[in-house]
């Protein structure tokens, strides 16, 4: 009995013995492996928490870099080469001496790319701890202690816009950049400053801050302004102050700047919404992107993809090593429908006016002039505006950066000949019928009230669609409309697009015949039919239609981006009867020729075309609104070289020679 409780004591006695060992081995070893170590340090990365990183780190290494010199190399690395997603893999752990080694593949990924190598990271044991031993090689391999990360960017070539003979529109080009070296600005460095800021617009208060930055040294360039390449006269009175200094910079180049202003657009340095919008694009907070005009139609053709390098260097600035790198992408280049002289000639006719020009080859589609005025210079937006420049362009009541072309306008008489097509397609009159003259001014019945229809000119002669069209016969046309009613003639007019958008690069204003569903009076119905009403046309969609009288009834659809393929597409067949086509033409030509557009005729030439007047009173009693002037052309015996043209001006009013024929001497210039 007593030898049992011996061995049971001894047994005891084992068990406690045993468990004040494993206890204190247990009390001894680490709370983390050094793998479980290392994937904290690594999710402390990701967080960009570099604080509790160097908390990872073994004593020996914090008595070899600071906390502040650990976080400043690690952030400027990590966050400099857009590091995100870093993942790692451990291959193997194995012990060296009294170190653990831990073996490991990683994975990042940079704004070059994804990188990813093979490394390895060391452990001791503090205080019952795992702590890295750390160096710059654990950033990368490669890297030593005296060795730096370096990105470049590789820029990409935006895209040109080029006109139908490769003409450059718009292109990456050379300007000058100007600019003022502190310590060359003498003695009279505040008299100075002033004439540098009266002669470039920027503010003295601008220059000066611009002079205090952090970097600015007395050898300094400091930038100031962007001028264009040629502008000689502002460069060299410039020159002629001490500091000055210019150099050759890259930049957007605008060819025809004002002349093309609207049509082109421009770029600017992309803005905080934006580069949240195309946040999965690829932009920087430093990319150029489309703001209008072409430029920001075609921006996902145009826009160049920047490349980027990252590498590393040694202590004497030789590349040891090139980490990723991604291939900048060009854009691509565009070529455009437009003819540079056609559109330089225009515009510079009507550049001291409200108006606009659309030419179209009216055989194939192709637009060859989009002119609006008053107008920008594309290149003042690439070189940057001064807030009081800015703020004079957007407050100027002539509304410069209003684009006409792509608005809506009330026709008026350029109209009549679209009323005539559809009146002869849908059979409610013919050609030769004489509505019986009326003199200058008729209504329906007494039933209008004190509604009448007025037309300015009278003449002898039937009452047909010819001498209608000849002398502009507001009260023919009227007759025609109440001939064919409200549904039969509005029918037709969403037959032709009215009420639809136009595929286009630039977003058009969409054509309308009423303010709401339908036209719901007779009196509506009668100003509709000789271009006023509520009838708003936009002159691309009015190009259109007019060139069903050139093609036989069919209406071309208008396009901008060049083509070999001359093949036109048709945006609506059949819009009008081809009898009926071929008579309006017919009949515009003697408009020409004996009517009252006979100022267009040119020796050789025979065109087609029809004038219009346009009052935009709100009322009979409305003496603010103004008046819009038309001229609607197209030529018929030019082969290939056909152009067709559509014409307005605002405020002809106070026009001595009115507005039609204010423009028919500029749209003659064509044929000079």
């Amino acid at each position: 009995m007593k030898s049992k409780k011996v061995i049971i004591g001894i047994i005891i006695a084992i068990i406690l013995v045993t468990a004040i060992v494993v206890g204190v081995i247990v009390m001894n070893m680490p709370k983390e492996k050094p793998e479980e170590v290392l994937n904290t340090y690594f999710s402390y990365i990701n967080d960009q928490n570099y604080e509790a990183m160097y908390e990872e780190l073994s004593s020996s290494s914090k008595e070899n870099v600071s906390q502040e010199d650990f976080i400043t190399r690690n952030q400027n690395i990590y966050e400099g080469i857009d590091s995100s997603n870093i993942k790692i893999n451990v291959k193997e752990v194995t012990s060296e001496d009294d170190k653990k080694k831990v073996s490991y593949s990683e994975e990042m990924v940079t704004s070059a790319g994804t990188i990813s190598f093979d490394n390895e990271a060391y452990f001791v044991k503090e205080d019952k701890e795992y702590k890295l031993e750390w160096s710059s090689e654990l950033i990368f391999p490669q890297l030593k202690e005296d060795y730096k990360v370096r990105v470049e960017t590789l820029s990409g070539k935006r895209g040109s816009i080029l006109d139908r003979n490769g003409n450059e529109l718009a292109y990456d080009g050379t300007i000058s950049q100007v600019g003022i070296v502190p310590g060359k600005l003498g003695d009279n460095r505040e008299e100075n400053i002033s004439k540098i800021s009266e002669l470039t617009g920027v503010s003295v208060e601008t220059i000066n801050n611009y002079l205090s930055a952090s970097y600015v040294k007395d050898d300094t360039f400091v930038p100031v302004r962007k001028v264009a390449k040629d502008d000689t006269e502002l460069k060299e009175q410039l020159l002629q102050i001490p500091g000055i200094l210019i150099n050759d910079a890259e930049g957007r180049v605008y060819t025809l700047g004002e002349e093309a202003g609207h049509l082109i657009g421009y770029v600017q340095t992309i803005n905080a919404e934006e580069l949240e919008e195309y946040a999965d694009k690829g932009y920087s907070s430093t990319s150029l992107i489309g703001k209008s005009g072409l430029e920001l139609a075609y921006e996902d053709r145009l826009r160049a993809t920047d490349g980027v390098r990252i590498y590393i260097i040694d202590s004497e600035g030789e590349e040891v090593t090139t980490l990723a790198e991604q291939e900048q992408k060009d854009g691509e280049d565009i070529t455009l429908t437009i003819d540079s002289d056609i559109q330089t000639k225009l515009y510079n006719q009507l550049k001291n006016d409200k108006g606009l020009f659309v030419v179209m080859q009216p055989a194939t589609g192709e637009l060859l002039a989009l002119v609006s005025t008053p107008t920008f210079d594309s290149n003042d937006f690439t070189l940057g505006m001064t807030t009081d420049e800015w703020n004079a362009l957007n407050n100027d009541e002539n509304k410069p950066l209003y684009n006409r072309f792509i608005q809506r306008y009330c026709p008026g008489s350029t109209f009549k000949a679209i009323t005539g097509a559809i009146g002869l397609t849908t059979g409610s009159i013919t050609a030769d019928e004489d509505f019986g003259y009326t003199g200058t001014s008729w209504q329906k019945d007494s039933s209008w009230g004190d509604y009448i229809v007025t037309t300015l000119t009278g003449y002898n002669g039937p009452k047909n669609l010819l001498n209608a069209l000849m002398y502009s016969d507001n009260i023919y046309f009227a007759q025609t409309a109440l001939r064919m009613g409200s549904s039969t003639f509005t029918e037709n007019l969403d037959k032709i697009g009215f009420n639809q958008a136009i595929e286009f690069p630039l977003t058009l204003a969409t054509s309308q015949y009423a303010n709401e569903e339908g036209i719901n009076s007779e009196g509506k119905l009668a100003d509709t039919g000789f271009g006023q009403g509520n009838l708003l046309i936009n002159p691309i969609h009015m190009a259109s239609i007019y060139s069903s009288f050139y093609n036989n009834g069919d209406m071309i659809k208008p396009y901008i981006e060049y083509k070999e393929d001359k093949t036109p597409e048709i945006l609506v067949q059949d819009a009008f009867s081809e009898e009926a086509a071929n008579t309006i033409k017919d009949d515009l030509i003697q408009v020409v020729e004996k009517g009252s557009a006979n100022d267009m005729k040119v020796k050789g030439v025979t065109i087609a075309g029809k004038t219009g007047t346009a009052e935009l009173k709100t009322d009979k009693n409305d003496t603010e609104s103004g008046t819009l002037g038309w001229f609607d052309c197209f030529t018929t015996n030019q082969g290939e070289n056909d152009i067709l043209v559509i014409g307005m001006v605002e405020n002809v009013q106070d026009n001595s020679d009115g507005g039609s024929h204010y423009l028919i001497r500029m749209i003659k210039t064509l044929f000079e």
